[in-house]
């Protein structure tokens, strides 16, 4: 009996959190994620990004390891509050914790630099 609801509750959190992963690859509106963000480094500068795009530091763009390119996203820094919409054109970021990679005008917005890391809210907006 025990195994069994033991079997029951894990097969409810495995498909719980599908559900979610689903709805981020899938970019559906209203789906939340928390975690850090960080900025670029400022290397990346001109190089292409993973949809064929030029990295702009100074534009409000970012990278996600799942959303579809061109999904906006509203990233509230949840210490301040402070908020920026931006646009996902890259993979990554590539480091545990990590949701999101902001360029760095948009970190600046939400953020000081020399924070490097915030926790944030990332929120699929329509």
């Amino acid at each position: 009996m025990t195994r069994r609801l033991f079997m029951a509750l894990m097969v409810l959190w495995l498909a719980g959190c599908s559900s979610l992963s689903d709805d981020l690859r899938q970019g559906r509106a209203g789906t939340t994620e928390q975690g850090l963000a960080s900025f670029y480094a400022d290397k990346y500068q001109g190089r292409t990004t993973a949809n064929g795009e030029r990295f702009d530091q100074n534009a409000m763009t970012a990278a996600h390891k799942t959303l579809p390119f061109g999904t906006k996203v509203r990233v509230t820094n949840l210490a301040n509050n402070r908020s920026i919409v931006v646009r996902i054109n890259d993979r990554g970021p590539f480091v545990r914790g990590r949701i999101i990679d902001l360029s760095r005008h948009g970190f600046r917005q939400i953020a000081d630099l020399n924070q490097g890391l915030v926790e944030v809210r990332v929120e699929v907006l329509p």
